[in-house]
Formats: structure tokens, sequence, C-alpha cells
């Protein structure tokens, strides 16, 4: 994996209850990670997003190594009794 290896999401991930109702951010700003992700999930480009929310390629990362994190720690049940 290179370089992501070497990055730790919390360096550019905060979390302050006085900004965006405590939900985690890219550090030093208001974007939410949700809002990365599903921007992600909607087929824009890194570039896209870069432009239209002035954050870095490595606040994407972050966000994704943080949703990762997430995805390992926690599952939800799905519908139909999948999980």
């Amino acid at each position: 994996m290179g370089d992501r290896d070497t990055m730790n999401w919390r360096d550019r991930i905060s979390v302050d209850s006085n900004v965006c109702h405590g939900k985690p951010c890219i550090k030093g700003t208001r974007v939410m990670v949700s809002v990365v992700l599903d921007n992600l999930a909607a087929g824009e480009s890194h570039e896209e997003i870069m432009r239209g929310y002035h954050i870095d390629e490595e606040d994407i990362q972050a966000a994704l190594q943080y949703a990762a994190d997430l995805a390992r720690d926690r599952m939800l049940v799905l519908p139909g009794g999948a999980a």
C-alpha cells in the first residue's frame, strides 16, 4: 500500500463538539468526512472534491481510511437477515 500505510487519518480528521455538532471533519475546516465519502460514492473525482471543498488529496485518503476503520470495527445488520 505504500505511502497510505504511513499516513494516520487522526492527523487530518478531528472531532470537536463545537464544530458541525461533533461530527468528524477534515481538520481546520467544517468539511465533514461523511460529505467527502458521499461525494466519492456519487462518483465525483478527487480533483472535483478537492476543488469544491478546498481540501487536499491527503484529506480524501484520510476520510477513506477513517471509513475503513469504522467498517472493520462495526457491523450493520442489513435487511433480510444478511450481515
